[in-house]
């Protein structure tokens, strides 16, 4: 779309050589074949500890979707974006760990991200995976309502002290908290946590935000049966609006277990979905508040225009966008450049703990159609623009 064509805001913070090195990352993760074989020798290598491999991808993949190794080290990225507007959302990229004392820790670093973002508007969430607090097993077999061991009743109690501990700590210092949606078979567990943490924290406003992946079946319905019961229980609702990370795996495990599908079967399903939900949100803005996560720019877009149509300020505080961090640069500072509520997803870690964060996010640009022949012509764009062509 034309307003999302202005490379020179998009790019006015990189240099001519980032430009080309992110360039060429994306011209790498544009090939599957590379992607699949880099990522596997990629996990590979950094798991049996080769240090060169862990200072290469610390200047590259790393240097392009994560602030830092620490939220310290991440703050110059922080301020960087602030000064053009643009809210950080620290994400604490720890992923594939099953142990409680993983759980435990990576509950604290949560809570004390929540205690270094109050009163820095600049981080206006927090962030995590219901997966972060508890195994995806645990959750799969409470929302099949389950018969739970003794030794599990007590593993579940301790997911819910997590989530409460954290949504606790928000909503005493006033920050908004978005839990992330993860496979379809762990969710509705995770629903009905969320759904618990509202009714209690989001009374006078929304304080706990869930996740909503609009690529599914059902997730409209999902979204109209809540609204339901959030005002039979006097609670405000707070969505994150997203299409969805999971597909190849969501279809390969119905297939494999002869459930039905629930994805929808197309894209053009998925965003005729994901626009409905937008147009669900607008509908409701009395009691829903919603994160339009989303790097498409029709989406983007629709959702501008009905807050126009709507009479709606630009900053409306019910209405945020937000892209990842290192991607849609084009979307992002057009917004905030417009007045509109935008953030990014900023991932932090130990390179090597974030590694298998990094690979996921290499495969899933792969797998998104034009995702990553976007960024190469916008790059190109402004490099060309750079130079006087």
């Amino acid at each position: 779309m034309p307003i999302f064509n202005d490379t020179k805001v998009a790019f006015a913070d990189k240099s001519d050589a980032q430009l080309r090195k992110a360039y060429w990352m994306f011209k790498m993760i544009e090939q599957p074949a590379l992607t699949s074989l880099g990522t596997s020798v990629l996990n590979f290598t950094i798991h049996n500890n080769f240090p060169f491999v862990t200072g290469i991808v610390k200047k590259t993949l790393f240097e392009q979707f994560c602030g830092g190794e620490t939220r310290e080290e991440s703050m110059n990225v922080v301020k960087q974006l602030f000064k053009r507007g643009v809210g950080s959302i620290f994400d604490y990229s720890i992923e594939g760990k099953e142990d409680e004392e993983t759980f435990d820790a990576v509950c604290k670093e949560i809570k004390d991200i929540v205690r270094f973002s109050v009163g820095n508007p600049a981080i206006p969430f927090i962030v995590f995976k219901p997966t972060a607090f508890g195994r995806i097993d645990l959750y799969e077999a409470v929302g099949k309502n389950a018969e739970l061991t003794s030794s599990q009743k007590e593993e579940w109690e301790r997911v819910v002290k997590r989530f409460d501990e954290v949504c606790k700590l928000c909503h005493e210092n006033d920050k908004k908290v978005m839990v992330d949606a993860e496979e379809t078979w762990m969710q509705d567990a995770a629903d009905q946590l969320c759904e618990e943490m509202m009714e209690k924290y989001n009374q006078q406003k929304p304080i706990v935000w869930n996740t909503i992946q609009m690529y599914r079946t059902g997730r409209l319905e999902y979204m109209e049966a809540h609204l339901q019961r959030a005002r039979g229980k006097g609670y405000f609702i707070g969505y994150k609006i997203v299409r969805g990370a999971y597909m190849e795996k969501e279809r390969a495990r119905a297939a494999e277990k002869g459930y039905p599908d629930p994805i929808q079967p197309n894209k053009e399903s998925s965003d005729k979905n994901y626009n409905a939900g937008i147009d669900f949100v607008m509908n409701h803005l009395d009691k829903v508040s919603a994160f339009f996560g989303t790097h498409n720019e029709i989406s983007s877009e629709l959702v501008m225009d009905k807050m126009k149509a709507e009479a709606l300020e630009n900053g409306n505080p019910h209405v945020y966008f937000g892209q990842l961090y290192g991607m849609s640069d084009n979307i992002t500072f057009y917004l905030s450049d417009k007045g509109y509520n935008v953030a990014k997803y900023l991932p932090y870690g130990p390179v090597k703990d974030v590694v298998p964060y990094l690979t996921r996010r290499a495969q899933e640009n792969t797998s998104v159609a034009g995702q990553t022949g976007r960024e190469l012509g916008l790059i190109k764009k402004e490099l060309d623009r750079r130079k006087g062509k």
